[in-house]
């Protein structure tokens, strides 16, 4: 069974607490967490460049000379792509769809088995609470460099406005909430640190 090391708010070890073997004790299918990756980028992935055909180029709307007689080669308009300055031929759209889908179980099967990657390589750990009255940067710098904790992602059962903010001046700490997880992230992430009450959140979650 699937065990992290949980500490408490000051960094003190409490011992083990034991994880739920539908969520962190997943055989990993490379094949299948490559998938979601990739669908996760390209759903990510922006649309900017963007060229405009002759049809959108501001101009161009008298011949440029008659058809025939002067000895040049005939032309209908100067945004013709044949001339500097005017439309691109084949060029890149902002009607491009990157978008790739993956079915609901294939995504949280995949996130399953990172995280129990994750798990067997004792890179998660768990805190009983973090509470957000008096926290500060300085006191979650302290208890991460308590309990070794250098970069990773830290999982909070909903996102807490004052506990985001301490933790966004970390370069290397990412906060997600609970319901938010995802493959990416938690691949990316050295080691996941859980607020106790996160991991109830997840299986709420995920475990429908």
């Amino acid at each position: 069974m699937a065990k992290a090391k949980l500490y408490n708010q000051s960094g003190e070890d409490k011992g083990e607490l034991k994880l739920n073997s539908k969520i962190f004790d997943i055989e990993a299918n490379k094949a299948l967490i490559k998938q979601v990756v990739e669908a996760i980028l390209a759903n990510r992935r922006q649309v900017l460049a963007s060229a405009k055909d002759r049809s959108e180029v501001r101009g161009g709307g008298k011949k440029p000379w008659k058809q025939k007689g002067t000895g040049r080669a005939r032309h209908g308009s100067i945004r013709s792509p044949l001339w500097k300055g005017g439309g691109v031929t084949f060029g890149p759209t902002k009607a491009r769809n990157f978008e790739k889908k993956v079915n609901k179980k294939a995504r949280t099967k995949a996130l399953f088995m990172v995280l129990s990657d994750k798990a067997s390589d004792e890179n998660i750990l768990a805190i009983e609470k973090m509470e957000s009255a008096d926290i500060k940067t300085k006191s979650v710098t302290e208890l991460l460099t308590k309990i070794s904790f250098k970069t990773g992602v830290i999982v909070l059962p909903s996102m807490d406005q004052n506990i985001v903010r301490a933790i966004n001046n970390l370069p290397k700490v990412k906060v997600l909430s609970a319901n938010s997880l995802n493959v990416y992230d938690t691949l990316n992430a050295k080691k996941i640190l859980f607020v106790n009450d996160a991991l109830k959140v997840v299986e709420n979650t995920f475990l429908k």
